[in-house]
Formats: C-alpha cells, sequence, structure tokens
C-alpha cells in the first residue's frame, strides 16, 4: 500500500550500478548522480546509509585496477568502494574561483 502522505515519482530514481568485487570481498560500485550516502542493505535488508567520503589511500589491488590517480570514494560505514558516476564532471581538479 502507498503512502497517501507522498506522491509517486514520475521519473525513475536513478540507484547505483555493481561493478564488481575485491579480492576480498568488498562491493565495487558505481555512484548514481549526485549519491552522496551508501545505498548497499545488509543480510537484514537494513540499509547502510552511510557517507561516501574521498578515499586517498587506497591500496596496490585499486591501483592496479583503476590508476594511481583515480577518484575513489568508500562508505564510511560498510567499507564498499564507489567510483565516480561517468556522467557527472570529475572533482579530481583543482579548485577556481
Amino acid at each position: 500500500m502507498a503512502n497517501p502522505k507522498y506522491a509517486e515519482a514520475e521519473r525513475p530514481i536513478p540507484q547505483p550500478t555493481e561493478a564488481g568485487q575485491l579480492s576480498d570481498g568488498t562491493k565495487i560500485m558505481v555512484r548514481a548522480p549526485r549519491q552522496r550516502a551508501c545505498g548497499l542493505k545488509d543480510e537484514k535488508g537494513k540499509l547502510c546509509a552511510g557517507h561516501l567520503k574521498r578515499w586517498y589511500f587506497f591500496g596496490e589491488e585499486i591501483k592496479r585496477l583503476y590508476g594511481e590517480n583515480a577518484e575513489i570514494y568508500r562508505c564510511e560505514n560498510c567499507k564498499s568502494i564507489y567510483l565516480p558516476n561517468p556522467d557527472e564532471t570529475p572533482r579530481s581538479g583543482t579548485l577556481a574561483y
């Protein structure tokens, strides 16, 4: 039953897509546009909702897969890895005002 308090979405809501796993089982996801929080659910179905933070000091396996200067994000709770959305401009550059 739909909640009468909220209107139905008129367009599809973009979701992150799975891009693989690391050798230790860590999930690799591609972020949805403007995504700021982790959207993964645990085995009980509870949403993680951890903040996605830019990760600079990643290991050798990620460097080998995506390069040494890759734009990588990691969930602060479940430690899942997120790659940037290819439709958004990279946030790796120097700030210019």
